[in-house]
């Protein structure tokens, strides 16, 4: 039964309070003492803090909370840090309360967004809570991973909620959130409601702590034997993560029966990419990798494998893979120092028990085991004294082995005080630019009063509010120098005293702020150009967020073609570096669009908030004729595919958000369609979910149909346009590295051709094969595709315009679509 249909005609305390137990206990469950005081001062209106331990049933109570709100007739809003735990909440909420009753708005998509219950993103509620004020629809307000509150670049968007919504109910949620009595107050005076700090340190499942001298396979495998698997091995790199994975098939984990029972699991599930294959041999071990810079799908199937209780050891990375469901006996830490990006340090009391708290779930464990290796310096010198015993002479020649190099110093008294330590108390990080502007002065009422207020009455130092004070004012006249802003001789009927001059689409500093620049750029290419296509994607990526693994490897590749040039041309070691310093990642038309977005700036100074970055991620996809697995082989991202596709899939939803009409030539939509079948079949669900939820469909029922989560995407064939780009690609890969006489990749491709000795005799001929963009215009590619066969032809640009020499090739359409990618029967070289 959905939790509507159980509304009690009273929505009185007692009455709301009966009919949600009740639900609970429909459902064979029952409320935990913690839960059942949280959803007591919840149904009483009061504001509630609740800082319990992972595992402890923090969901529960936010469904009482929304079960409430929706009862007396006003909208909550659930908010967490990051789009895939929106979502994953967004589908879970329709199941419990119906779809038609549950929204999402995020910066990527928007469904049913005028619901009575929503999830969204902290930015989305903030920059709602700015806009619109005290008077904002917003009645509660439920913040899931409060902690994030102390985040230095998002941590404002969990404070202005609490300073901007007095009439709202809040129930702010962690398991780390340290000393909260300046928020049980700081509620109270802002609200007029009670507000109630439910906590407490004792969890369903009990956590036992040890450190571990003994070497971390060793350790692993004692785990394992001693049944205190599944484990979380903890690392604070994808690379180590892997790198452990790889070393620990050396070790039997999983028995025989769950080495058979793993592959029926696995079923036919593809393992299409290069680390699919290295994931492929370490599951059928026993074995997962969970990380964020995997495919989402294989994250999944890792999931879904321990979920099943066959993986005896999952190894990964120090944020658990965020919003990781599965069960976990044992975290075993094999460090307790973090690189953060600016330096490596040592783990913070809220970090080091977010992680610990992951162990042992209610359900499956009555105990949760957290160990921590000791460093190896450490280990190897309590082996040598194991090894010496109790003999003094040979304790006293004893070598011990010193920390490496650049050591951050920890050790067992680190960890018994992490153990001991509460997590440190929250810090605000109330911050002020453009976009808060804006939103302030967009909302009816005196925008001068509104900013006092945000300013004045924060969570900040007076002497940190002064210098916001001052960044505001400076921002102000900007806006207003620019013309964005025109401040008004007298209150208009809304009470504004200023008003913008300009329409600003709504959460325009959320998704895709540089749209509108993008929009006008369009007016700077010509059409006409052959390169136009190119040029359309060249200023989308440049609006784009960096895929900084993508562009180290294309830099660190320029490099590398740099250096070799220069010593070719007797260069010497100085002037080399020197020369090197200079040389990045490709940057089409930076030379264009850097001096256009200077001007654009100037008549719209929020912008000055984003950074432009030219960049050439699906335009060397293009310009090189790689598939997405040549792209990660290429540049050697195999432990990056997850953040690589998941900028394929940003750049996707720009294209076909962003280009208008007019701008969308045949070959932009070609290109628009290829990259979505080529994220597509790597792995539907980025672009499935995002369509789902975009314009969702649902059973009879109303329950909302779930894209994401199918492993087989449709065959690649089903989109005949983009099937065709696809064969145009595979047959220009071949052009383009027979352009660059590499016979030994195009060797590696397996076609049945003598390409060196077909070919000589149009080098002797022309030289060189062209390699513009006007080598892959349409009027030298054909494809025909009939019931019989697929064929295919590729002209080659030679100098001469000749265009006398070709690659012809039959498509095999069968087994392109089973391997998702193009396969040829074959191809021949045709002489003009």
């Amino acid at each position: 039964m959905l939790l509507t249909e159980m509304v009690p005609d009273s929505a009185s305390a007692d009455d709301l309070y009966d009919a949600f137990t009740t639900w609970v206990s429909d459902r064979g469950l029952e409320l935990y003492p913690l839960q059942d005081e949280a959803v007591i001062e919840l149904v009483s209106g009061n504001n509630v803090v609740l800082a319990t331990p992972t595992g402890s049933g923090k969901s529960m109570v936010a469904i009482a909370a929304h079960f409430a709100a929706y009862a007396a007739g006003i909208r909550s809003f659930y908010t967490a840090p990051i789009k895939a735990l929106v979502s994953e909440k967004f589908f879970a909420l329709c199941e419990i309360f119906g779809a038609d009753k549950v929204g999402m708005v995020t910066g990527d998509a928007s469904v049913n967004a005028s619901a009575p219950i929503i999830c969204a993103t902290a930015e989305i509620v903030a920059n709602m809570a700015l806009r619109e004020g005290p008077d904002s629809s917003i009645g509660q307000v439920i913040m899931d991973e409060f902690h994030y509150y102390s985040e230095p670049d998002r941590g404002w968007a969990w404070q202005v909620p609490l300073i901007e919504l007095p009439h709202a109910q809040f129930l702010l949620m962690s398991a780390t959130l340290g000393d909260v009595s300046f928020f049980r107050d700081d509620l109270t005076r802002r609200t007029g409601r009670v507000t109630t700090v439910v906590e407490g340190s004792e969890r369903p499942v009990p956590l036992m702590f040890s450190y571990r001298l003994t070497p971390v396979v060793e350790t692993i495998e004692e785990l394992v034997s001693t049944h205190l698997a599944p484990v979380y091995v903890v690392h604070f790199t994808q690379a180590s993560a892997l790198e452990r994975a790889q070393a620990l098939t050396s070790i039997t984990v999983a028995s025989k029966e769950t080495r058979a029972a793993i592959a029926e699991a696995i079923g036919g599930f593809r393992f299409t990419t290069g680390f699919g294959k290295t994931l492929s041999r370490l599951v059928r071990h026993g074995i997962g990798v969970h990380h964020a810079g995997m495919l989402p799908r294989y994250r999944r199937l890792v999931e879904k494998l321990a979920q099943e209780g066959l993986l005896a050891v999952i190894c990964g990375t120090d944020t658990l893979g965020v919003g990781i469901n599965v069960p976990i006996r044992t975290v075993l830490l094999t460090g307790l120092t973090k690189y953060d990006g600016v330096r490596t340090r040592q783990l913070r009391a809220r970090e080091f028990h977010q992680i610990a708290g992951r162990a042992g779930r209610a359900g499956y464990d009555t105990l949760g085991t957290v160990m921590v290796q000791a460093p190896e310096h450490e280990v190897e010198n309590a082996r040598l004294v194991a090894k010496a015993g109790d003999d003094p002479k040979k304790l006293k020649r004893i070598q011990r082995k010193k920390a490496p190099d650049g050591f951050v110093s920890w050790g067992k008294p680190s960890f018994e005080r992490l153990v001991a330590a509460s997590p440190e108390p929250l810090t605000s990080k109330f911050s002020v630019n453009n976009s808060m502007l804006l939103n302030v002065i967009a909302r009816p009422g005196s925008c001068f009063d509104a900013m006092r207020h945000l300013l004045e009455d924060n969570h900040e130092t007076r002497a940190n509010q002064r210098r916001h004070i001052l960044q505001a004012v400076r921002l102000y006249r900007g806006l207003r120098d620019a013309g964005i802003v025109e401040q008004l001789p007298e209150p208009d009927e809304d009470g504004r005293t200023a008003r913008l001059t300009v329409d600003l689409q709504r959460d325009f500093a959320l998704n895709q702020p540089l749209s509108p620049f993008a929009l006008a750029s369009f007016e700077l290419l010509d059409q006409e150009s052959p390169s136009y296509a190119l040029d359309v994607v060249s200023v989308i990526e440049a609006t784009l967020d960096d895929p900084r693994q993508i562009l180290m490897a294309q830099q660190h590749a320029a490099r590398g073609e740099a250096v070799a040039q220069m010593k070719a041309d007797g260069l010497e070691y100085e002037e080399r570096m020197e020369l090197l310093e200079e040389v990045t990642w490709p940057k089409p038309l930076a030379d264009l669009l850097g001096p256009a977005f200077e001007i654009y700036r100037g008549g719209h100074p929020w912008l000055s908030e984003f950074g432009l970055s030219p960049k050439s991620v699906v335009r060397d996809m293009i310009e090189k004729s790689m598939t997405f697995t040549e792209l990660i082989s290429h540049y050697g991202l195999s432990r990056s595919e997850g953040s690589v596709l998941r900028y394929l899939a940003d750049a996707y939803r720009a294209l076909r958000q962003t280009v208008p009409p007019e701008a969308r030539t045949e070959d932009v939509q070609d290109i628009t369609e290829w990259l979505g079948e080529t994220v597509r079949q790597v792995d539907s669900s980025l672009l499935d979910e995002w369509e789902n939820l975009t314009d969702p469909t649902f059973e009879e029922d109303g329950t909302p149909v779930v894209a994401y989560g199918a492993d087989t995407p449709k065959p690649i064939s089903a989109n005949p346009r983009a099937f065709r780009i696809m064969v145009r690609n595979a047959l220009f890969r071949r052009v383009e590295l027979a352009s660059r006489r590499r016979w030994d990749l195009l060797e590696e491709l397996g076609d049945e051709v003598d390409w060196q000795d077909e070919l000589e005799p149009y080098f002797e001929e022309y030289g060189e094969i062209g390699m513009t963009p006007a080598a892959r215009g349409p009027h030298l590619f054909s494809f025909v595709q009939t019931r019989e066969e697929t064929t295919a032809r590729q002209v080659l640009d030679d100098p001469d315009g000749d265009h006398g020499w070709s690659l012809d090739a039959t498509v095999d359409v069968e087994e392109s679509d089973a391997l998702a990618e193009v396969v040829f029967d074959d191809i021949t070289v045709t002489a003009g």
